[in-house]
């Protein structure tokens, strides 16, 4: 992937990207309060085990200590973060604001994504703002990175953030979803974090369309992996989650699971080792919803250890 050395940010995942290393990031969700020590936990969940740690921003449309003050708090202790930014809850002086914050704090990458609306949340009477939507905020970010503001002025010093985006190869009309990452890696996005994959044919199909029109040689993909404890909760997502692909065999295998935990680690780490042999995936995107614990034997399980942090 050509970028001038110039432009490249201080993210050491985006250095083990260009270096060729397989990647590992994860997902960690803010305590709905102020307690410290709580973050501080989760932490030694990801600490030597992934190469970055997604902060999640109001996940869900319920409220959380902020992603900024958590990724602070990660870099404070030695982990590199992945600043979640969505557009629900800010105009473009906050947003712009906020990256300006992030980068004073040492904190090197921002996921751009609009945000689940709030009617899903859990203060539905909230106000959204969407000033932006997802691929202006990745224009956004990639403008600031170059020195200017959304309205021409000059940000002195400008940040220098390795700008990510979000897509879901699931979700129809397929073609638009092709059309709506290559915008997205237009505005500026240099990495991708999809949805979970539990329908590997469809997944495989739409690698394929992407590498059909050379995005993956645009930005890094990183496919999304999530393990669940019921399947309830794959029915739930199957239902309720627009786009989302469930493969009845996993549901299957989940309800007639002597322990249901064990079995959805199972079915996670072999996703695992079937998306790394995809053509174009660069990397894994772990998503433990409220299961952050899970994350270390995961890893160990998918036999990703030894490419992870930096290790080779």
């Amino acid at each position: 992937m050509e970028e001038d050395a110039k432009d490249a940010s201080d993210s050491n995942l985006e250095r083990l990207l260009r270096q060729g290393s397989f990647v590992v990031s994860a997902e960690l969700g803010p305590p709905a309060g102020v307690d410290r020590a709580v973050i501080l936990k989760k932490c030694q969940y990801f600490r030597g085990v992934v190469d970055a740690v997604n902060v999640t921003d109001n996940q869900s449309a319920v409220v959380r200590m902020s992603s900024l003050m958590v990724s602070a708090i990660l870099v404070q202790e030695g982990l590199e973060p992945i600043m979640q930014l969505t557009c629900r809850d800010r105009n473009r002086l906050a947003l712009q604001s906020e990256v300006l914050s992030a980068a004073a704090a040492g904190i090197k990458n921002v996921l751009c994504l609009t945000g689940d609306h709030q009617s899903a949340g859990n203060q539905p009477d909230a106000k959204g703002v969407f000033d932006l939507d997802s691929t202006q905020l990745v224009n956004m970010v990639d403008e600031m990175n170059k020195g200017f503001f959304m309205n021409g002025e000059p940000v002195n010093p400008p940040p220098h953030m390795f700008v990510g985006a979000t897509t879901n190869p699931f979700a129809e009309p397929f073609q638009m979803r092709i059309w709506n990452l290559a915008k997205k890696i237009n505005a500026g996005a240099r990495f991708i974090q999809t949805q979970p994959v539990f329908d590997l044919p469809l997944f495989e199909k739409w690698m394929a369309a992407v590498r059909d029109q050379g995005l993956d040689q645009q930005a890094f993909i990183l496919a999304g992996a999530m393990p669940v404890k019921s399947a309830k909760a794959l029915i739930y997502m199957r239902d309720h989650v627009p786009g989302m692909r469930i493969a009845g065999e996993y549901i299957r295998r989940m309800e007639s699971a002597a322990d249901p935990q064990k079995e959805g680690l199972a079915i996670c780490a072999e996703i695992v080792r079937q998306l790394r042999d995809v053509t174009g995936v660069k990397g894994i995107h772990i998503m433990p919803v409220k299961w952050e614990s899970i994350t270390p034997q995961l890893v160990e399980e998918c036999g990703l250890r030894p490419a992870v942090a930096g290790i080779q």
